[in-house]
């Protein structure tokens, strides 16, 4: 199901979001978030998305694993939050959804018609971009309902701060 962008109607603010995750080149995405953020007078929202484990949950151990995600997604929220706050000047709206990292940015972008543009981490390694980057920005991105921004982790800062 399709919703219809509001982004950019009287009464609403443009979101950028941004994934946040454990890899070195998510803090490139969310500099260049903040900054575009300030220059367009955007709001940003950071997610976490924590996958399922297989955890038994009879065992018991589902409950505690399951916090313990989301404590160190908190983490990384707040790391990213600092950042936000430091260049932009504004606190974040933040998110933690637990699913298929893919799946659960579609389901963010289609709840939030605010939501503007989706902006993404890639690796700079040999290992390529990142399964999510390389998922969404693949055949799935013809038919994104917005438009993708992919920060590359090896992007020299003069370009970096040139783009932004």
């Amino acid at each position: 199901m399709a919703v219809r962008r509001r982004a950019y109607e009287p009464g609403h603010r443009a979101k950028l979001l941004v994934v946040v995750d454990d890899t070195p080149e998510c803090e490139r995405a969310v500099h260049f978030a903040a900054r575009r953020a300030r220059r367009t007078g955007a709001s940003i929202v950071v997610l976490a998305i924590i996958q399922p484990e297989d955890a038994q949950p009879w065992l018991g151990i589902g409950a505690r694993m399951q916090a313990e995600a989301e404590a160190e997604a908190g983490k990384r929220l707040d790391a990213a939050a600092a950042i936000i706050r430091d260049i932009a000047h504004f606190e974040p709206e933040r998110a933690i959804q637990t699913g298929k990292p893919a799946e659960e940015v579609q389901k963010r972008i289609e709840t939030d018609e605010d939501i503007a543009a989706l902006v993404l981490a890639a690796g700079a390694g040999k290992e390529g971009p990142g399964p999510l980057v390389t998922q969404l920005a693949g055949r799935a991105s013809a038919g994104f309902p917005v438009p993708i921004t992919i920060v590359p982790g090896g992007l020299p800062d003069d370009d970096f701060e040139a783009l932004a």
